[in-house]
């Protein structure tokens, strides 16, 4: 008799950790938790913490808690694709990511193969929602979007004036820069010249002596803030004082880490600022007395899973297609504000402004005339 109390008992107990295991929905982000894009990753890990970690203390979700896993893919497509499949050993369920475009496009189509919701924080790349997957989303805008308002900006204010362009080849910068001097171009401006540089790279030297055999007035870079931050820093050695422009890579603090000095008056764009939204004051004020200053796209990783976490309950059911249905049924409210998407996983609006560095700091400056 007693062994027989004893074995119920212990298959009572095992009953109870297997309900505990399923009452646990297991979701991800992933980006460049290492390597010279890692400030990024810092921004996406601390918006995925504290979804998770609000949506789980307000009861979580349809009854079950979320538990976060933490992907490293280093912005590289190879480490992409293996955390993609880890995530689907793992029986991940959402995945708030990932970062770079060269890792969200083929990490993509490893999540559709497999029926796994990905929606990227800050993958712009026009491609990722391209390819004809209903799987994939993003809170960001897109490149041709971003490039839109560039280039236009580009060939009103430096009009007749000698404009050159550059990226690093990978599909983020090459994308960004390429649209941009199509609108640029479109507008009736005339690229003086166009560049590539190899990412990773310390001494970009070579590069700046032809921009500065040029006399170039600006030069629109592509790309992302590491190998920027040591071309601006190289402009300015070498006495060439151009205005430099970029885009929504550059919403990093560690960016004037490496320019100091040489990085004021950089202009980039990126979306108005989503600290500074109503819906967003007490998230960030908390943020901010726990010694963290959730710039860049730490509120829009906040935002992936909040919304998806809203989808799931609406459609009433963790099921990839019912989640996707509902996530095209309307609008939804997040900390970035009011969103929706269309056909294709895209947001239906996305606006964009300048920032400008200056001592240290970026500042959102509007459609801000250039400094003669």
């Amino acid at each position: 008799m007693k062994r027989q109390l004893v074995t119920t008992a212990v298959a009572a107990l095992l009953a109870l950790a297997a309900t505990g295991a399923q009452a646990e929905i297991k979701i991800a982000t992933a980006g460049p938790m290492t390597g010279q894009y890692a400030s990024f990753g810092e921004q996406m890990q601390k918006g995925a913490q504290a979804a998770v970690r609000d949506i789980n203390a307000a009861g979580g979700v349809l009854g079950q808690q979320l538990a976060l896993t933490i992907g490293d893919d280093r912005c590289d497509p190879k480490e992409a694709v293996a955390v993609a499949n880890k995530f689907v050993n793992e029986g991940i369920q959402f995945v708030a990511g990932h970062f770079c475009s060269g890792s969200s496009i083929p990490a993509s189509a490893v999540y559709n193969e497999e029926g796994i919701l990905m929606m990227s924080p800050a993958s712009t790349n026009p491609k990722f929602t391209e390819q004809g997957f209903s799987n994939v989303f993003r809170t960001c805008g897109r490149d041709d979007q971003q490039g839109d308002y560039a280039g236009a900006w580009l060939s009103k204010h430096y009009k007749g004036k000698k404009v050159a362009f550059a990226h690093d080849k990978q599909a983020y910068s090459k994308g960004l820069a390429d649209l941009t001097l199509a609108a640029f171009e479109k507008a009736g401006g005339k690229a003086v010249l166009y560049e590539t540089v190899n990412p990773g790279e310390r001494d970009y030297s070579a590069f700046v002596t032809k921009l500065k055999a040029a006399n170039i007035d600006a030069l629109y870079y592509g790309g992302y803030h590491t190998e920027l931050g040591l071309i601006a820093r190289q402009m300015r050695e070498q006495g060439l004082n151009a205005q430099i422009l970029s885009g929504d890579a550059l919403n990093t603090l560690e960016f004037w880490s490496i320019t100091g000095d040489a990085g004021e008056g950089l202009l980039f764009t990126f979306a108005p600022d989503p600290r500074a939204k109503p819906e967003a004051k007490k998230i960030v004020d908390r943020f901010k007395a726990e010694g963290y200053d959730p710039e860049g796209y730490t509120l829009y990783t906040y935002a992936a899973i909040q919304i998806w976490a809203e989808a799931v309950k609406k459609a009433g059911s963790l099921d990839a297609k019912k989640v996707e249905a509902a996530l095209h049924s309307g609008e939804f409210s997040s900390v970035i504000g009011p969103l929706s998407f269309d056909k294709n996983g895209d947001r239906t609006t996305a606006d964009y402004t300048w920032y400008e560095w200056t001592k240290g700091n970026y500042m959102e400056v509007g459609n801000v005339a250039p400094k003669s």
